[in-house]
């Protein structure tokens, strides 16, 4: 009888112990505000290879949102490479020339994958005339990791 009560008591002081903890976690969850940006620099490309519009605004809107977060204000650099079906936000008929010319402005690199526009017959004059080229997508992608960049694909 004595071990039965020994065994509850411990049993009942680990469910408290669970209890509490499980509230401490909350509340430290609750008090997070993020993570510090200690670097002086951060490098973040993204990758925008799709030509649906909802991926096409995501990534500019991912992109500002990059640039308004507080924490990396005057710390990060950004670029946008644009390859295959992404190339349709470039053209010169679509919708988006006022929000791409808007990220350049905000010192956001923007480049075009010629091998896109070689593989698709697409000539440079059927794009914005203030983009930036790129021999080819991938390979700009894996010259930025290798240099430290984060790759970033919305």
């Amino acid at each position: 009888m004595k071990h039965k009560l020994i065994l509850l008591t411990f049993l009942i002081a680990v469910c408290v112990m669970k209890q509490a903890n499980a509230q401490l976690a909350l509340e430290q969850n609750k008090t997070y505000t993020g993570a510090q940006a200690n670097e002086l620099l951060y490098k973040a490309i993204y990758q925008m290879d799709q030509g649906s519009p909802e991926v096409i605004k995501k990534t500019i809107r991912n992109i500002n949102n990059l640039l308004k977060d507080p924490r990396l204000k005057g710390k990060v650099q950004v670029e946008l490479v644009v390859f295959s079906a992404g190339t349709e936000a470039l053209r010169k008929d679509s919708e988006y020339e006022e929000a791409i010319r808007d990220l350049i402005l905000k010192g956001v690199i923007v480049a075009q994958c010629l091998n896109t526009l070689e593989e698709r017959k697409i000539d440079k004059s059927e794009l914005y005339d203030f983009l930036a080229y790129v021999p080819t997508g991938n390979g700009e992608l894996l010259i930025r990791a290798g240099e430290g960049w984060t790759i970033i694909k919305p």
